[in-house]
C-alpha cells in the first residue's frame, strides 16, 4: 500500500527530504539552547555587567533566530510536499477512473468515489504532512531532550524515565480505542455523500413529491452517524491533553523537589539547572504528545490511504489486445451467439442466445418491455462491456481484436441519460470533434433539428449551457447530443431511447434527415414509440434478454404478439383497422 501511494510523491520527492531535514536542524537548536542557558546564567553570575549580558543574549538571540528559520522552512517545504502529493494522488485516480470499463464502475458507487478523491486524500495529505514533519521531530525532540537532561542532572533526569512510559501506555491505550471508531467512520462519509448526491441530482423530482422532509431527515440521520462516531472518537482523544498536563506537571514538581534537596544537601546554587530541565520536561512530554497526534491521524488516514489503493489497483477489465486493429472497414454489425452477465458470478444473463447479422448503411430498431436488454445488447458493440460468451463483429472484425480509441471513434452513442458539459454550444458539440469549423457545427446541428433553436437563443451557437444542461430542456439537450455525436463521422450511430423528448414531428424529420444525409452509417434506434422505429430496415423485438424476432414493421405487426401490443397501446383508434389491412 506504501509503495504504491509513494508513486504520486514524484516531483515533491526533494522538497519531503528538505523537510524532514530543517526539522532535524530546528530540533537540535531548541534542544541546544535549554543546555546554553546553563551555561549563560552561570556565566552572568560571575559577570554581570551589561556588556557580558549582550553578548550572550545576542548568542542566544542568534541559536533562536535560526532555530525559527529552520523552523519555516521545514513547514513551508511539508506544506509544499504534501499537497503536491495530494494533487498528484487526485490525479492518478482521476486518470485510473477514466480508464475504467462500466463494469469497474459499477464495483464503486459516484458517492464512494467523490469521498475518496476528496476526504480520503485530504487525510492522507494531512498525515504524510505529519509524518515528514512531525513525526521525524517528535522522535529526535525526545532522544536529544533526554542526552541533554542526563548531561546536565543524571540524578534529576531520572524522573523522565519514570513518567515518560506513564503517558506512552495511556496514550497506546487511547489509540487502540480509537482506531475502529475512525475505521467505520468513512463508510458512513459514503452514506452522507449519497444522501447529498441523489438529492441534488433528483431535486426535481423532490420538490414534486413534496419530499424535502423526507430527504432532510435522512441526511440529517446520516450527517449525525458521522458526527456520533466523530464524536466519540474526539472525546477519547481529548483524554491525551489532561493525561499529558498531569504528566508534565507532576516532573516539574518533582523536578523542583529533588533539584531543591539535592542543591541544600550538595550546598550549591543549581538553579539555571533545574530551569533548563523544567524547558526539557516540557520538550519529551510534548513530543510524547505529538507523536500521539500523528499515530491518531495516521490510523485516520490508514483506512483512507486502503480506499484509495483500491481505486489505483483496480484494473480495467477491457484492454488492447497485442497488435490491435486500427482500422474500421465499415459499419457491419454482427452478434454470433452472444452471452452477457453484468457480474461473471450472477446467475441471472442479461442477454442469451443473440445473433444478428447487420449491414453496413442498414437502420436497425430495437424495441421490447422494461428490463429486456435493449442497452445491454447495443453496449457490446463499443466496448462498454465485454461480451461473457459468443463474439461481436464489426466491420468483420472481433470488437477484442481492436485498438479501444479506434473502436469508440467510429460508434457514437447517445445515452438515455443525456449529459451536456458547463460551457458555450461550440464547445460541447465540439467533444465529437475538436477541430470541427463552423459549418460542419450547424450541418449536424440541422440534421439533428437543433439549429433553429439554438438560433432563437440570444448567443445562438456561442450560449452558455449550464452544468448538465439545465437551462435547456429534454428535448433540445437530446437534439443537441445527437449533433454531438454526428459530428464525429461514425460509421455506426447508437440513439438509445434518445429521441422520447422530442416530438413525434421532430422524430420524423430527425429520422428523415438520417436516411437523406448519412445513409452509410448503420444506425441502432432504440425507442418505447413503434412510430421511431416503423420505418426500419429491420425491427429486433427484445423480450427477457433473447431476440424475440426481427422483421420489418409489416411481418412482425402480423406475426409478433409483443409488437402487436405494443403498437396496438400506442394506436389504439387505428390499430384494428391497421391490422385488417395487413391481414
Amino acid at each position: 500500500m506504501l509503495k504504491k501511494l509513494s508513486r504520486s510523491i514524484r516531483e515533491y520527492k526533494k522538497t519531503s527530504i528538505l523537510s524532514p531535514l530543517f526539522v532535524t536542524l530546528e530540533v537540535a537548536l531548541e534542544c541546544i539552547i535549554p543546555l546554553y542557558m546553563v551555561t549563560m546564567l552561570e556565566a552572568i553570575k560571575l559577570d554581570n555587567s551589561l556588556k557580558n549580558i549582550a553578548f550572550y543574549g545576542a548568542i542566544l538571540l542568534l541559536l533562536a533566530g535560526f532555530s525559527l528559520l529552520f523552523g519555516i522552512l521545514a513547514g513551508r517545504f511539508a506544506a509544499t510536499a504534501s499537497a503536491g502529493f495530494a494533487r498528484n494522488l487526485r490525479k492518478d485516480m482521476y486518470y485510473k477512473i477514466q480508464g475504467f470499463s462500466f463494469a469497474n464502475i459499477d464495483r464503486f458507487s459516484t458517492s464512494s468515489l467523490v469521498t475518496r478523491m476528496t476526504t480520503d486524500v485530504s487525510n492522507v495529505q494531512m498525515a504524510y504532512m505529519m509524518i515528514i514533519r512531525v513525526a521525524v521531530r517528535s522522535p529526535i525532540m525526545l532522544v536529544f531532550s533526554l542526552i541533554m537532561a542526563f548531561v546536565i542532572n543524571h540524578k534529576v533526569a531520572l524522573i523522565f524515565l519514570a513518567l515518560v512510559p506513564i503517558l506512552a501506555v495511556g496514550l497506546i491505550l487511547i489509540f487502540k480505542f480509537v482506531d475502529p471508531i475512525f475505521n467505520r467512520v468513512f463508510k458512513k462519509y459514503d452514506a452522507m455523500n449519497e444522501s447529498i448526491q441523489e438529492n441534488i441530482k433528483g431535486i426535481r423530482v423532490v420538490k414534486s413529491y413534496v419530499r424535502s422532509d423526507f430527504e432532510n431527515g435522512k441526511f440529517s440521520k446520516a450527517a449525525n452517524d458521522v458526527r456520533w462516531d466523530f464524536l466519540k472518537g474526539e472525546k477519547i482523544i481529548a483524554l491525551a491533553n489532561p493525561l499529558m498536563q498531569f504528566c508534565m506537571w507532576s516532573s516539574i514538581l518533582l523536578i523542583c523537589f529533588l533539584g531543591a534537596m539535592f542543591g541544600v544537601r550538595e550546598g550549591i546554587d543549581n538553579s539555571s539547572q533545574i530551569s533548563s530541565l523544567i524547558v526539557y520536561a516540557s520538550q519529551i512530554l510534548s513530543s510524547l504528545m505529538m507523536l500521539s497526534m500523528v499515530m491518531v491521524m495516521i490510523s485516520i488516514s490508514k483506512t483512507s490511504a486502503k480506499r484509495i489503493v483500491e481505486v489505483l489497483d483496480e484494473e480495467s477489465d477491457l484492454h488492447n489486445p497485442e497488435n490491435p486493429v486500427y482500422e474500421v472497414k465499415n459499419g457491419d454489425v454482427r452478434f454470433d451467439d452472444v452471452e452477457f452477465k453484468y457480474d461473471v458470478n450472477a446467475d441471472r444473463r442479461a442477454l442469451k442466445g443473440v445473433n444478428l447479422d447487420i449491414k453496413s448503411g442498414e437502420t436497425v430498431g430495437i424495441l421490447g418491455g422494461t428490463g429486456s436488454s435493449k442497452t445491454s445488447l447495443v453496449n457490446l458493440i463499443p466496448r462498454l462491456y465485454d461480451a461473457t460468451g459468443g463474439h461481436v463483429y464489426v466491420g468483420g472484425v472481433n470488437v477484442k481484436d481492436y485498438d479501444l480509441d479506434t473502436l469508440r471513434n467510429q460508434v457514437a452513442v447517445v445515452l438515455q441519460k443525456n449529459v451536456l458539459f458547463s460551457g458555450t454550444i461550440k464547445e460541447n458539440l465540439r467533444w465529437g470533434d475538436p477541430d470541427a469549423s463552423d459549418e460542419e457545427l450547424e450541418r449536424v446541428c440541422r440534421l439533428a433539428q437543433a439549429h433553429d433553436f439554438i438560433m432563437g437563443f440570444p448567443d445562438k451557437y456561442d450560449t452558455y449551457i449550464e452544468q448538465g444542461g439545465s437551462n435547456v430542456s429534454g428535448g433540445q439537450k437530446q437534439r443537441l447530443c445527437i449533433a454531438r455525436a454526428l459530428l464525429k463521422k461514425p460509421k455506426i450511430l447508437i440513439l438509445d431511447d434518445s429521441t422520447s423528448a422530442v416530438d413525434t414531428k421532430t422524430d420524423a424529420l430527425i429520422r428523415t434527415a438520417f436516411k437523406e444525409e448519412i445513409p452509410d452509417t448503420t444506425k441502432f434506434i432504440i425507442a418505447q414509440r413503434v412510430a421511431s422505429v416503423q420505418d426500419a430496415d429491420k425491427i429486433i423485438v427484445m423480450d427477457g434478454g433473447s431476440v424475440a424476432d426481427i422483421g420489418t414493421h409489416d411481418e412482425l405487426l402480423a406475426r409478433n404478439a409483443i409488437y402487436q401490443e405494443v403498437y396496438h397501446s400506442q394506436n389504439k383508434a387505428n390499430s384494428q383497422e391497421e391490422v385488417n389491412e395487413v391481414e
